[in-house]
């Protein structure tokens, strides 16, 4: 079976054995919890996408290892044109959802980790790569969810790894034994975690030779024994345990970030992918990096859709739409939003074939793509909020609207334009209060700014393939200086 449809996605994690603390307690059933099932609904469209065939050409893609139709979060990119449709795949499920779909870190991890296997093996002749692949096989062959799983807590940022005071700070081997390695840490920010089926673990920044027990790359069951979960908290999370949808602003979907905790787990030798190579360790964050700044491209914008339709409504609905203002403010949340996704494209169009037939994107302009990113979703935001109106943030609750006595009260006072149910408006504006404010906004505001790295870090790789020498020589050469 190549191929899940989302029901079969969801009994999947139903057979996981997760051991998950959310708000003091440890869940039993991670999948219908109400905090939880939001995000586990928005994996699940990944699924059910590809099996219509209106989405079939960027949903699915075929194995260059089997010839099999996979789903696209699985495979390998082939060419210019297959790193194109991940983009707009990832724009239609932003679209879909309005949230983070979390299957992409996964599907840049694979992508990173082949082609530096690779090349690692090439160099030192050692079998990861084959060992990779064999891993590959088995996720496109039971249409697998991995977690990407690159930051570590970091500590002290000052220190590398090695010269931590707690050495857990950073995912480190702890034991080599004849048939695995057992390894100690955390990693945190972990997009989707809880909704995989395996993790892949990867260093988190370039390490030198002190830091070899650091430079460590794996896969694992994601209920494999040693591994447990915290779940992060999100603005307005609570409101899904009150059991209205108006409140939630998106009840159908979300996203959802956890700290992951390895205590002492085992990794058998075939799904470890790197260990002490720590001349490799930048390479594979270095491109993985550039896959998943790439992604921002594609996702951001189709929450951005999303969001703009929403603004454009809550205009409608307070009777502003035909003010000129209104209008203009519109049109510059397309013009950003347009202008993250022509990025996105623009680093797919130029991305090249690595030595192992994988393409990489460029990756000049992909930082350039997540630079963008850390700053125009935020205008895009601001602007929301200024058309949606104050109402936003003061509105009363969905259960005073039901209310026998103040429910008309809040019909008569919160009405806007008088076509237009109170509650329609209401509903957009906790659509938008939640993509700005509340859950949502950790898919699409504030993981903007830190997701696939800081803004600094992409400044830092834009300073690295920048190329200022030859610029320098194109203006020595204009200006007549020999």
């Amino acid at each position: 079976m190549a191929l899940k449809t989302g029901v079969q996605y969801e009994e999947s994690l139903r057979k996981l054995n997760l051991k998950v603390y959310l708000l003091g307690e440890l869940v039993s059933n991670p999948v219908d919890h109400p905090m939880i099932r939001p995000s586990m609904n928005s994996v699940k469209m990944t699924y059910s996408l590809a099996e219509d065939p209106q989405h079939e050409d960027l949903m699915t893609a075929t194995s260059h290892l089997t010839g099999q139709k996979v789903n696209r979060f699985c495979h390998l990119h082939q060419s210019t044109e297959d790193l194109i449709k991940k983009v707009k795949m990832q724009r239609l499920l932003g679209q879909k959802t309005g949230s983070c779909f979390q299957r992409c870190v996964g599907m840049d991890a694979i992508n990173a980790v082949d082609s530096t296997t690779f090349e690692m093996d090439e160099k030192l002749g050692t079998e990861y790569h084959k060992r990779f692949l064999a891993f590959l096989n088995m996720m496109q062959e039971q249409d697998l969810t991995v977690d990407g799983a690159m930051t570590d807590p970091k500590g002290d940022r000052g220190l590398a790894p090695s010269k931590q005071a707690d050495p857990d700070m950073y995912v480190h081997v702890v034991e080599k034994k004849p048939d695995g390695i057992v390894v100690r840490g955390a990693k945190a920010h972990q997009t989707g975690a809880i909704n995989s089926h395996w993790i892949l673990v990867m260093p988190t920044i370039s390490m030198q030779k002190d830091d070899a027990d650091y430079a460590v790359c794996f896969a694992a069951p994601a209920d494999a024994e040693g591994i447990f979960y915290i779940y992060g908290r999100q603005s307005c999370d609570t409101r899904k345990l009150e059991g209205g949808e108006i409140d939630v602003g998106n009840k159908q979907f979300g996203g959802h970030e956890a700290l992951m905790v390895f205590e002492d787990v085992f990794i058998p030798w075939e799904n470890v992918f790197m260990c002490g190579e720590h001349e490799f360790s930048g390479m594979l964050v270095e491109r993985f990096a550039g896959y998943h700044r790439q992604s921002y491209g594609g996702c951001k914008v189709g929450v951005g859709d999303v969001l703009i339709g929403a603004a454009a409504l809550a205009a409608d609905y307070n009777g502003a739409a035909k003010a000129s203002h209104i209008k203009d403010k519109l049109i510059e949340m397309v013009h950003l939003n347009e202008t993250l996704y022509a990025c996105g494209i623009a680093c797919s169009s130029e991305g090249r074939r690595t030595p192992s037939g994988t393409y990489l994107i460029n990756l000049l302009l992909a930082n350039v793509c997540k630079q963008n990113v850390t700053r125009l979703p935020y205008e895009i935001a601001r602007l929301a909020e200024d058309i949606a109106g104050g109402l936003m943030v003061t509105m009363a609750s969905e259960r005073d609207l039901k209310h026998p006595e103040v429910g008309k009260v809040i019909e008569k006072y919160f009405q806007g334009v008088a076509s237009v149910p109170t509650e329609h408006r209401m509903r957009i504006l906790r659509l938008i209060e939640n993509m700005t404010l509340g859950t949502a906004a950790v898919g699409y505001r504030t993981e903007s700014m830190h997701g696939a790295g800081s803004p600094q870090a992409q400044r830092i790789m834009i300073s690295r393939q920048g190329n200022l020498e030859q610029k320098k020589n194109l203006a020595k050469e204009l200006a007549g200086i020999r």
